[in-house]
């Protein structure tokens, strides 16, 4: 790479997203290439993924089999429109995807990203119960602290208050679930926590309040991973499944970050053995190489959609981008690898080692809990007076300084490494987080 490309002279005109711009720009954190476990930084350095990217570089970087799929596809079919027309590739990706999924979730929605997945998501349920004379159900519940993307859909149902404030009064007819989060009787929990189950139940309160018939949807993380690894207390998913069951709502998960063998399956549904009526991913659809999303629906939702339609058109949505020849060549190309190399298997092998190496943290200056479940672990950090993340911030930069990259979240750190870390990786990013933590104030 040159010098040009590598060290660009002027910073200035990319505003970047979810990032402290100025603080940025004053001292960039540049990565330059990326190889397996790691990226390689501006200035020569090997830098360990502790975060698989952003959750979403499953299979590692530069995985051949993905490099080599999307290269022979761009010379093969660069584009093709797939609104009245179609390309074979996708088809076979949308028959691959859904055989991941539990029985009878077997159509599958592409999108472009977890926000786009979630705005389909929350659109096909809308549509589902309006096609079926159930034009009442408009209602859509979230949670707080739940992260649903950026779109003014996922924004409304999501409950970080940062990523709403600033941007309007947001969809109408939305009400949240309270979180999960319960440090006083959870703290240093390993795996699902014991307690909590009980807040499944504020569903039966606001569907009190708002009369069940105009609810269409809840949606929930199965495990909430961008507001800092908030997991579900056991019996929980299967409270939320039961009682939208009662009163007749779809129950979507969000899956961006959990599906594709983050948890040691192929989806959260699977491991927890709750079946949604709507999934969203993306993320390791494609192990990133290429942007894409998909939404999977059972079986009911599509065939009413088809029985049910008003026009030629069964649904008035979609993407210039849906099912992009290049996201279906690497998107299959991932699903290969991750068969090929047993990385959902591995990732489950891994877990319990990953469990007790997050857990070896305990006692570390700052850390007031820590939490963990498959391939992710969150690292709860006390709060410096008036100075909320000032802690975690400090902690994200002096880990790249000791080569890692870490994510960060309020003040807690989150990790999520790429399914094909060793053993001796793990000791090696939690020998750093801990060296990190004992030298900062």
């Amino acid at each position: 790479m040159n010098e040009m490309s590598s060290k660009p002279n002027d910073l200035s005109s990319f505003w970047m997203p979810y990032t402290a711009n100025r603080a940025f720009k004053k001292d960039p954190r540049m990565v330059v290439s990326a190889n397996g476990m790691h990226y390689k930084s501006a200035d020569g350095r090997e830098i360990l993924d502790g975060t698989a990217g952003l959750w979403c570089v499953n299979a590692g970087h530069n995985a051949p089999r993905i490099t080599e799929a999307v290269q022979k596809q761009v010379a093969e079919l660069d584009y093709a429109p797939n609104f009245q027309f179609g390309h074979p590739k996708v088809f076979e990706f949308a028959t691959r995807v859904s055989a991941l999924f539990p029985e009878g979730m077997d159509h599958v929605f592409f999108t472009n990203s977890g926000s786009e997945s979630v705005d389909t998501a929350l659109k096909i349920a809308l549509h589902y119960h309006r096609m079926r004379g159930d034009a009442a159900r408009t209602r859509l519940i979230g949670r707080e602290r739940g992260y649903h993307g950026t779109g003014f859909g996922g924004i409304s149902v999501g409950g970080i208050v940062k990523n709403r404030m600033h941007f309007g009064s947001l969809l109408t007819g939305v009400d949240h679930l309270p979180h999960t989060h319960d440090l006083a009787r959870n703290a240093f929990s390993r795996g699902c926590p014991e307690h909590g189950v009980e807040r499944a139940d504020a569903l039966i309160d606001i569907a009190a309040l708002h009369d069940p018939s105009t609810i269409a949807a809840v949606i929930v993380e199965p495990m909430a991973g961008s507001t800092g690894v908030l997991l579900p207390p056991k019996g929980y998913l299967k409270r939320l499944r039961e009682l939208c069951d009662r009163y007749g709502i779809l129950l979507i998960f969000d899956e961006v970050i959990t599906a594709y063998g983050r948890l040691g399956s192929a989806s959260a549904a699977d491991y927890f053995d709750v079946k949604p009526d709507i999934i969203t991913t993306a993320k390791g659809l494609t192990n990133a190489v290429v942007p894409a999303g998909a939404v999977i629906v059972a079986n009911k939702i599509y065939e009413s959609a088809m029985e049910h339609a008003d026009a030629a058109i069964e649904l008035f949505h979609g993407y210039t981008y849906s099912g992009h020849p290049l996201a279906a060549a690497a998107g299959i190309a991932t699903l290969d690898t991750y068969a090929e190399e047993g990385l959902f298997e591995r990732a489950a092998s891994l877990s319990s080692y990953w469990e007790d190496a997050i857990h070896s943290l305990k006692g570390t200056r700052h850390v007031i809990d820590l939490r963990n479940l498959g391939l992710v672990g969150a690292i709860e950090l006390e709060s410096r007076p008036n100075a909320p993340t000032a802690r975690a911030s400090e902690a994200m930069v002096k880990a790249w300084e000791k080569g890692a990259m870490i994510r960060v979240t309020g003040d807690i750190i989150a990790l999520s490494p790429p399914l094909i870390i060793k053993k001796e990786q793990i000791d090696e990013l939690m020998d750093i987080i801990r060296s990190v933590l004992e030298s900062i104030d």
